[in-house]
């Protein structure tokens, strides 16, 4: 949605960052509403995935309150950037074909895996069928769409997510799992308020060194073996939430990077970091303690 926050706010003659700060922000604040919102939840939790209904009676308060604060946080401190007024005068175009096309997509695509989340099927055969049945959808509407749409896939991420594996097994040759495993198992045995903000906040400062999928798999194969379910939970408001301390934190925020630079938007690594210790660290602490109140 960055792209469209980006025209939509340029048209209006807004201030860019701070409707394309919450895009990021959100993408991981919210990446814990559903089973389906993050592939990170989905390598930790492997093949013990929750019904849809047991993931809400855990995470819904949580996410419902990461979703509150980094917006609160976000809004109090663009708040000079936004006293200004906007551009809401001239014609409202009215939505085309082919974006009443990709609006449907969006949201069959929503509820396919919603569906398939609440039925506990796996969702990589759903979202792959999904995905072919769009881009058909868009080639009967547009025959020339092929190349550019092929085009504008960032294929450069492909090799980068597929590196983030290699190395997992690489740390798992070198026995980082059991590692990780030995420390969960000492958190459990701390007080359940100190451990579960540790775990959380621990897991969230690794996730900015090693990118969140890396560190979910390896919490994934930690928390199989017997670790309560407040430190596992812990751990994935951790993987989901942390990497919005900086832009190398989860895939969202580098594929946001990559469609911000397409308009020519350039948001240096310090000025992120910066924005984001400021918005994710009230976030993080007031998640992790509702997640304790909800459990």
């Amino acid at each position: 949605l960055t792209p469209a926050v980006y025209a939509a706010v340029k048209k209006a003659r807004g201030p860019v960052l701070p409707y394309v700060f919450i895009c990021a922000f959100i993408a991981n604040a919210a990446s814990f509403v559903l089973p389906i919102s993050n592939p990170a939840n989905l390598v930790i939790f492997g093949s013990r995935m929750p019904p849809l209904l047991e993931w809400l009676a855990i995470f819904a308060v949580p996410s419902s309150v990461s979703i509150a604060a980094t917006y609160a946080v976000l809004r109090f401190l663009s708040r000079k950037e936004l006293a200004g007024c906007t551009n809401a005068e001239g014609e409202q175009p009215e939505l085309s074909a082919s974006g009443r096309l990709i609006a449907f997509g969006i949201l069959a695509t929503a509820v396919v895996l919603i569906l398939a989340s609440a039925l506990g099927k796996d969702l990589g055969l759903p979202t792959c069928i999904a995905a072919l049945v769009v881009f058909a959808a868009v080639l009967v509407s547009d025959k020339t769409a092929f190349v550019p749409v092929l085009r504008h896939v960032p294929w450069g991420v492909l090799p980068l997510v597929a590196g983030l594996f290699v190395i997992v097994e690489g740390l798992d040759a070198a026995g980082a799992i059991n590692d990780a495993r030995a420390g969960m198992h000492y958190l459990a045995s701390w007080a359940p308020v100190a451990g579960t903000l540790t775990a959380s906040f621990s897991i969230a400062a690794i996730c900015n060194l090693a990118n969140n999928l890396p560190v979910g798999l390896l919490v994934g194969h930690a928390v199989q073996d017997h670790v309560p379910e407040l430190i596992r939970n812990a751990a994935v408001v951790g993987v989901d939430l942390g990497p919005n301390f900086s832009i190398t934190g989860s895939l969202a925020t580098i594929l946001w990077l990559i469609a911000l630079r397409r308009e020519g938007v350039t948001v240096g690594f310090w000025h992120f970091l910066k924005t984001g210790i400021l918005v994710t660290s009230p976030a993080l602490l007031l998640a992790t303690l509702a997640l304790l109140l909800a459990t």
